[in-house]
C-alpha cells in the first residue's frame, strides 16, 4: 500500500497538525507543497482535492480526505500506533471541546491578529496594525484562560496522555509564543507553560519545524 500524502505549506498552522499527528503515529508518508497564498492562489488542479482551496487535502491508497480533524481522525484510526484519542467518552469529550474552541476561537487571533501583524507584517514590509493586535489581546487572554481551565491538572489538555488536541493547539501556540504578547501571556498560566514545555520537547515537533520559526 502507498504511503499517505499531505498536501499543503510546511508553514501552515493546520498543515502541521496533521503532520504531528503521522509523526506521532510513526507513519512514513509525503508532504507535497502547495501554497495557497503564492501569486495566483492555489493551483487550480488543487481545486479537485479542495473545493475551497484550503491545506491541508490528503490521500491514501485513492482514499481523499480534506479538513484537518477529518484528516488526524483518520491517521489514528486507520494506522497502528499509539492511540491519540481517548477511548473514555468523557475525555473524547473534552479533546473535541478543546479543538472545537481552537478552530473557532483561537487560531484567528492568536496567529492571524496577534502573529501575523506582530511578526510576519514586518518581514513582509509593512507596519504592524497596532490598534488589531490590542484588540485581540483580551480575546487571547479568554483563549488561553478557557484552555487553562479545559486543561485542569491534567499534563495534557484532554487528561492524561497526549490526543489530537495537543497536535492541534500546539502549532497555534508556536507563532503565539514568538511574540512578545504571546510570550507574556502564556506565562501567566503554570499549567499551559508546563504543557508548552513538555510538547515543545517532542521529537514530532523538531520534526515538523516551521520554515517562519
Amino acid at each position: 500500500m502507498p504511503d499517505p500524502v499531505l498536501f499543503g505549506a510546511a508553514y501552515s498552522v493546520y498543515v502541521r497538525a496533521a503532520r504531528l499527528a503521522l509523526e506521532e503515529k510513526r507513519v512514513a508518508y509525503a508532504l507535497t507543497e502547495v501554497d495557497i497564498f503564492a501569486s495566483g492562489g492555489a493551483p487550480a488542479d488543487y481545486l479537485h482535492r479542495h473545493p475551497f482551496g484550503r491545506i491541508p487535502a490528503f490521500e491514501h491508497d485513492g482514499f481523499r480526505l480534506y479538513e484537518t480533524g477529518a484528516i488526524t481522525r483518520y491517521v489514528d484510526e486507520a494506522f497502528p500506533g499509539p492511540t491519540l484519542q481517548p477511548a473514555e467518552p468523557l475525555q473524547r469529550a473534552r479533546m473535541n471541546q478543546v479543538i472545537s474552541v481552537l478552530d473557532n476561537y483561537a487560531y484567528r487571533t492568536l496567529v492571524w491578529d496577534i502573529f501575523v501583524e506582530r511578526v510576519r507584517a514586518p518581514s513582509q514590509g509593512r507596519m504592524p496594525d497596532e490598534g488589531r493586535i490590542v484588540a485581540a489581546l483580551p480575546r487571547a487572554e479568554t483563549c488561553l484562560r478557557a484552555l487553562a481551565e479545559l486543561m485542569g491538572d491534567g499534563p495534557w489538555l484532554a487528561g492524561a496522555t497526549l490526543t489530537l488536541a495537543d497536535l492541534h493547539a500546539a502549532p497555534m501556540i508556536v507563532y503565539f509564543r514568538m511574540t512578545p504578547e504571546g510570550h507574556e501571556l502564556l506565562s501567566l498560566h503554570p499549567g499551559l507553560l508546563r504543557w508548552w514545555k513538555a510538547i515543545a520537547a517532542r521529537d514530532s515537533m523538531t520534526r515538523t519545524r516551521s520554515p517562519l520559526e
